[in-house]
């Protein structure tokens, strides 16, 4: 059993405590990816906590999904993310990039050239998604064929490199949320008849295919992946049907032996003791809608190795320390989570006065 508090290490990072700053679309990118201006100081602002992982970020431009989101595949790109990863690191902050892929979960009012979406099948999430030209419903998928699997595997590995190259301590893979990775591991969502549908280790390849290529880029202790166990969102339908699967991708990773699993937990706390024991390093529990008095329970418990926090993090930036006082929290003002590109809702969220 380990105190919320006391350090742990991480991949080849020494982390001072054992909170982290879940990933958490802010939609205030540059049309271009190349994050805004203000990013640098949104992230830093909460350098204090263990570990930052970043917004979802495309590493190609078929993994855009939603306006203004960052990148991390152009030249451009990686300079816009060095000035975040300098200004996290000149706060005593560590930080990985996470990179999302969002599959069919995309419009082409969203993307460059009015891309169409593309999935492990042509098969629509049956969900209506915000544009520039309001709510419209997203439209079927292009199915990707073998090759274009691969090579969006290999899109993930230069995206990688790329987050490294700015100065990220690591990436995270988005393998939640209904995305890409998602998708291939739900049969609601993939229908393919090649090595990558069908059984349980044809679907959990991709997801094991883009961590090894990833971990073979930058180092095994560099790279990290994000899940969501029987999580209903974007379309996806999974249940308790995709068990084994879990155990078998913890496994897996386990063995790759990356520096953290983060697992988005909904409430099987069977499956979730499982992955721990399967996957044997360290885990990330992330549990929605934690109130203040259940933060650090998972990892005293011994469920969790380390607890990621979202939206107590974006409304304070000085979270850590408002826990360890019992200061009061600031609103969260839901209204401004994706809107506009100023500091409102973003960075001008107030730090308590320190003695």
């Amino acid at each position: 059993m380990a105190d919320l508090w006391s350090p742990i290490k991480l991949g080849s990072l020494q982390l001072p405590h054992r909170l982290a700053m879940a990933p958490m679309t802010r939609s205030r990118a540059k049309p271009d990816g190349t994050p805004g201006d203000l990013a640098p100081e949104y992230y830093a602002q909460r350098a204090t906590m263990g570990l930052l992982v970043t917004e979802g970020t495309q590493p190609s431009a078929d993994g855009q999904g939603y306006p203004n989101t960052p990148g991390i595949y152009t030249d451009d790109h990686v300079a816009g993310w060095r000035k975040v990863t300098d200004a996290v690191h000149a706060a005593g902050g560590r930080l990985f990039v996470q990179l999302m892929h969002v599959g069919r979960r995309s419009h082409p009012e969203n993307t460059a050239h009015h891309r169409q979406p593309v999935a492990p099948s042509a098969i629509a999430p049956g969900e209506d998604m915000f544009t520039g030209k309001g709510m419209l419903p997203v439209p079927e998928p292009r199915a990707l064929n073998t090759g274009e699997v691969r090579q969006t595997v290999a899109d993930y590995a230069y995206g990688a490199t790329r987050a490294i190259e700015a100065g990220a301590d690591g990436v995270e893979v988005h393998g939640a949320n209904g995305y890409l990775v998602h998708q291939f591991l739900a049969p609601n969502a993939n229908e393919r008849t090649d090595e990558y549908g069908g059984s349980l280790e044809n679907r959990a390849r991709f997801a094991i295919e883009v961590v090894q290529a990833i971990a073979a880029g930058i180092g095994p202790e560099k790279t990290a992946i994000r899940l969501s166990p029987g999580l209903p969102t974007g379309g996806i339908v999974e249940g308790n049907a995709n068990d084994d699967l879990y155990r078998y991708l913890a496994e897996a990773f386990g063995k790759i032996g990356i520096a953290y699993l983060h697992v988005l937990h909904i409430g099987n706390e069977g499956l979730l003791s499982d992955i721990r024991k399967a996957f044997g390093g360290v885990l990330i529990v992330n549990r929605p809608g934690r109130t203040r008095e259940q933060v650090g329970t998972d990892v005293a418990a011994g469920i969790a190795d380390m607890e990621a926090l979202g939206t107590m993090t974006l409304a304070n930036p000085d979270l850590v320390h408002r826990l360890k006082t019992v200061a009061p929290f600031n609103e969260v003002r839901k209204d401004l989570f994706y809107a506009g590109g100023g500091a409102e809702g973003y960075t001008d969220y107030p730090v308590l006065e320190r003695a």
